[in-house]
């Protein structure tokens, strides 16, 4: 008997042996020859036009200057690292603390304001390219995922950016990190309902950049409102206060007195990055415990 009429069939009633009797081979689906031809063109030409874009508009890494990328995978990779661990950080603001110790409004942070985070961060605030706001989106809803926890979901509410710097950038960067966050959040609502009152949109130059911690309260002190149509949208709703870099805590303090105002609960804040205070003495961070609580 030939080996071709020898795998045709088992024997009856035997445990077929794999090796020996193959199973019959199926015909593999394959895409049409037409759209094989579409999806090849269209890598073609998305490859050609990155290169062209390379050749035309060169991007260094804004963290350590390697080419073709706005922020290269091991800064990237630097920044998840400096980010992994979200922890509570306003321990570490004056403001949010009171004279006893006890806490006026907990706040998470993604990380400690240093490294490839910082330069990143200083890099989207100036230019806003979209690479660094994927990654630094990224790290925010990680925060935001440690503060939120399980239960009741809390709206997400933006410190609002002065008129001046929104005309210098062309963009607000707490609004647009945050709509990066959110896109990565099941379920996660977030409402641009915050707005500077009257003369406090028209920052003077420097922003809050050096000021101590009374210089940066007064300065904030009733410079923020809640939208006029936007009032009866938070009464009685949980609200979690977003901004992007923590200081001395007045900006974060002074959101929450205007969302309060309007009714709102706010059961605390969130922030990508953490600084101690200008005004602190030397020394290592005042916070840097990795979040065991939710906000309450």
């Amino acid at each position: 008997m030939s080996s071709k009429a020898t795998r045709s069939a088992p024997p009856g009633g035997m445990r077929v042996d794999p090796d020996l009797f193959p199973p019959p081979q199926r015909a593999a689906r394959h895409r049409s020859h037409h759209q094989r031809k579409v999806l090849g063109l269209v890598d073609q030409l998305a490859g050609a036009a990155a290169d062209l874009l390379a050749l035309t508009v060169p991007v260094d890494c804004v963290c350590c200057g390697a080419e073709d990328s706005a922020l290269c995978h091991e800064c990237d990779r630097r920044i998840r690292r400096l980010t992994k661990a979200p922890f509570r950080a306003e321990s570490g603001a004056p403001v949010l603390m009171d004279i006893g110790g006890r806490v006026l409004l907990p706040v998470v942070a993604a990380g400690v304001y240093r490294e490839e985070l910082a330069q990143a961060l200083l890099s989207f605030k100036r230019h806003g390219q979209h690479r660094i706001r994927a990654s630094l989106g990224r790290a925010l809803a990680g925060a935001v995922r440690a503060a939120a926890g399980e239960g009741e979901t809390a709206c997400l509410i933006p410190v609002p950016t002065s008129s001046a710097a929104y005309l210098r950038r062309g963009f607000s960067p707490v609004q647009l990190l945050l709509a990066e966050a959110a896109r990565q959040l099941q379920g996660v609502q977030h409402l641009d309902v915050l707005v500077k009152n009257g003369q406090a949109g028209l920052a003077l130059p420097g922003g809050q950049k050096g000021l101590d911690r009374g210089a940066r309260a007064k300065r904030v002190r009733s410079s923020m409102k809640v939208r006029r149509r936007a009032g009866g949208r938070l009464a009685g709703r949980r609200c979690i206060v977003v901004d992007d870099v923590l200081t001395t805590g007045s900006t974060l303090a002074e959101a929450a007195r205007a969302l309060h105002q309007a009714g709102a609960i706010v059961t605390g804040a969130v922030v990508l990055a953490a600084t101690r205070p200008p005004d602190a003495a030397s020394g290592s961070h005042a916070s840097g415990q990795p979040v065991k609580a939710t906000m309450t």
